[in-house]
């Protein structure tokens, strides 16, 4: 991160008129014009002074103070109406500050609300073109990442239909595959991936985590483990003025602790639900989606992009988009995630016994091949993972035939949402593993979990006791 700063705010203040009644405004109106016709006098001053009446002033934000310096990124949080989308608008230069000054050094990339920048009545591709322009690009340059953005898109053949037939998640893949290949300087980016899927998600998630090597990036969003995850520092607004600046996880506890303190005096006096009849709703959802389970399988369509994270190797990030043609070898063919019973999961509860199996050709001879997986959070941050590359390397495989590797392991209790299974295969060479096939988000799992886990994974406990020490030592 440099010291230099690419956006500062000084006495970043926004105003904007309101009515108490419709008739105020043409009121207003009417004496605004009076007392301009007027000679200078006391009468004028008057007529001036009862048209300011007729107008209040909500101040948006009032006095905001605050820089960021380059490849730093920033969250702001606060509740609804704080200021957050008014000050991420004057930063982008779509608003103007009533007073103060804002400064911006670089390219910025925004994607602020669904369908900003987007003419409804023209196609995707043709849209493409009017928002790659926004943002500063020419014609050829559009031209010559065309594909690439279609791609990273991936709305297929609704790419040709008019925007306005799209969901607000195909408005947000194609916004934000823009403005990931505009080569910016500054990415703003405003609650918009909580409207994404899954698969998306952690796609936009490895755009991000490559994109803060050497970008800034400005995040708003409710989601405070979001926050936690990607932020260096974090600015809570509280009704248009700043409340506290500094280390993220230290702010977003802060502001959540003051949330649920409001929230419980709003909630004084209320019905509480019976318990037993939220137990017995849950046990019912839990039993439909059972029934319902499906296993997602998706690696031809995201297979070779982005970044894995693979335990074995250190921890070193591997990029299996400039793989080599020869190491792009499509080997893994399948993946399962099963429970005791064998039938294929896709939802956790936490606690079960249940088996990873990789089908894979075999692609490295006699010797054993590697072959991992990574477990995930929604927002791709690996939460574990393994490999036999520690294993015995007894198993040998004739070149061609079809191979099993088999992860069977207790599932930890982790936080209620989506979570994504990537798989991998290397070659060994030495005390290193050549990385062969990589496929992302091959399975989307959700957790159901009714438990509290403490931290990002939580483990059960087999048993907790308390014992009295002195009871202890007559034993």
């Amino acid at each position: 991160m440099s010291s230099e700063v690419v956006i500062r705010g000084v006495g970043l203040s926004k105003g904007f008129a309101s009515y108490e009644r419709p008739t105020d405004r043409l009121k207003q109106g009417l004496l605004g014009v009076a007392s301009r016709a007027m000679p200078l006098s006391a009468a004028r001053r008057a007529l001036a002074t009862r048209a300011r009446q007729c107008v209040r002033t909500f101040w948006a934000l009032k006095g905001i103070e605050f820089e960021v310096a380059r490849g730093e990124t920033v969250g702001i949080i606060g509740r609804n109406g704080s200021g957050k989308s008014t000050l991420l608008q004057i930063i982008c230069g779509t608003l103007a500050p009533t007073s103060g000054q804002i400064e911006t050094h670089g390219r910025i990339a925004a994607l602020l609300e669904l369908g900003s920048g987007f003419d409804v009545e023209y196609t995707g591709r043709e849209n493409i073109f009017i928002n790659g322009q926004l943002h500063g690009l020419s014609h050829e340059q559009i031209e010559s990442r065309l594909a690439d953005i279609i791609a990273f898109a991936d709305i297929g053949e609704f790419i040709d239909q008019p925007v306005k037939t799209y969901s607000s998640g195909m408005f947000v893949r194609l916004a934000f595959s823009v403005i990931a290949h505009v080569d910016a300087d500054i990415l703003v980016i405003d609650e918009a991936l909580s409207v994404g899927d899954a698969f998306f998600t952690q796609k936009c998630m490895r755009f991000l985590r490559r994109f803060q090597q050497t970008g800034t990036v400005l995040f708003v969003s409710h989601d405070s483990s979001a926050v936690r995850g990607l932020c260096d520092r974090v600015i809570w607004l509280d009704r248009g003025v700043v409340r506290e600046s500094g280390d993220a996880k230290r702010v977003c506890t802060n502001y959540f602790e003051a949330f649920y303190r409001q929230a419980r005096r709003e909630r004084q006096g209320q019905s509480v639900e019976d318990k037993s009849e939220v137990m017995d709703r849950k046990a019912n959802r839990l039993a439909k989606l059972r029934k319902e389970s499906e296993t997602f399988d998706q690696r031809e369509r995201f297979r070779g992009t982005g970044t894995l994270v693979a335990p074995h190797l250190d921890d070193v990030a591997i990029d299996t988009q400039h793989l080599p043609v020869e190491r792009q070898q499509r080997v893994i063919r399948s993946v399962v995630l099963a429970g005791e019973d064998g039938n294929a999961l896709s939802w956790i509860a936490g606690g079960e016994r249940v088996s990873l199996e990789i089908n894979f050709d075999n692609f490295v001879g006699k010797e054993m091949p590697v072959v991992g997986f990574v477990f995930k959070d929604r927002l791709g941050q690996p939460l574990f993972g393994d490999s036999n590359f520690f294993a015995s390397d007894s198993l040998k495989l004739p070149i061609g035939d079809k191979g099993i590797a088999r992860f069977m392991f207790e599932m930890p209790t982790l936080l209620p949402g989506e979570y994504a299974i990537s798989v991998y295969a290397a070659r060994r060479i030495a005390s290193e593993a050549e990385l062969i096939d990589c496929i992302h988000d091959v399975l989307i799992v959700k957790s159901e979990s009714t438990a509290v886990a403490t931290g990002i994974v939580g483990i059960r406990m087999s048993q907790i006791n308390l014992f009295v020490e002195s009871e202890l030592e007559k034993t």
